[in-house]
């Protein structure tokens, strides 16, 4: 049995990946998706999903993994809770510390790829929290459950809102289902834009992904002493990141695969006391 870090087994995948969000920051401070102006001014950037898991974190502590440059952790921290994020790109930590100082919010951020994270950090959390395109760039579920599982306290919860692993089976522009539902290995991709705006160009850089199935994901969690308390699923996205998306109540959902497909789910785990 291998016992190397996953850290250092997909070490050159890390990597990558890190190279391609900190290409990413800069670039999405000024896109319409995260509308920066207005949160500035207040705007909330959380979504009705997450809100409705988690509708009261006054007082809480929370620890916000793969956080980006800190806008949701921020909007959490407006709500009374006590963030802190982290995440594997040094030019979103360094954004989101900017960020939290101007608009003075009860905010730490620490730099930290999630599967060293008890590595680099210590303590423990009422609430462990991640969402939206967060375990794609995760290999191994079983491992995400043991970091998650050190970090949340006896009696605790760990939320996870994410994309449905149905969306990443299909191709680019959603004619054809290409990829596995469940995780069968690491998928590769040159990229040069970003899902924040498409009409941005980047320089080139690989990416690395892995699909995950929902039982993939629950049961990394309770192999870790996690209990499944509420999983629920959407049949639209609170936002448009996607190709061939048009507007609903809700949020957006993909012409053709409209009220057919799920687009979200919302995972609620709990640790006994």
């Amino acid at each position: 049995m291998d016992l190397t870090p996953i850290s250092e087994l997909f070490e050159k995948q890390f990597e990558a990946n890190k190279t391609l969000w900190n290409n990413r920051v800069a670039s999405h401070l000024d896109t319409e998706l995260y509308d920066l102006e207005n949160f500035k001014k207040g705007k909330c950037s959380l979504n009705n999903i997450e809100l409705e898991v988690l509708p009261d974190v006054d007082g809480k502590s929370m620890l916000h993994i793969q956080c980006h440059f800190g806008q949701d952790s921020i909007s959490w921290a407006r709500r009374g809770a006590k963030v802190t994020g982290t995440d594997i790109s040094e030019d979103a930590i360094q954004t989101a510390r900017q960020l939290s100082r101007e608009l003075d919010a009860n905010c730490e951020f620490i730099v930290s790829n999630t599967y060293d994270l008890p590595k680099n950090h210590e303590g423990q959390y009422d609430i462990v929290f991640a969402s939206y395109g967060v375990i794609g760039w995760l290999p191994d579920m079983d491992e995400l459950g043991k970091v998650v599982s050190q970090f949340v306290k006896p009696g605790g919860k760990f939320v996870l809102v994410e994309f449905h692993p149905v969306v990443w089976m299909f191709n680019d522009d959603f004619t054809a289902l290409t990829y596995p539902y469940n995780n069968f290995g690491m998928l590769e991709f040159e990229t040069s834009t970003t899902y924040a705006d498409d009409k941005i160009e980047l320089e080139s850089r690989k990416e690395y992904n892995w699909n995950h199935g929902l039982g993939e994901v629950i049961n990394g969690m309770t192999k870790a002493g996690l209990t499944l308390k509420q999983l629920k699923e959407y049949d639209y996205s609170p936002y448009r990141v996607f190709p061939n998306m048009f507007e609903v109540e809700n949020g957006y959902q993909i012409e053709g695969y409209d009220g057919i497909i799920p687009m979200v789910y919302a995972l609620e785990m709990e640790k006994s006391s």
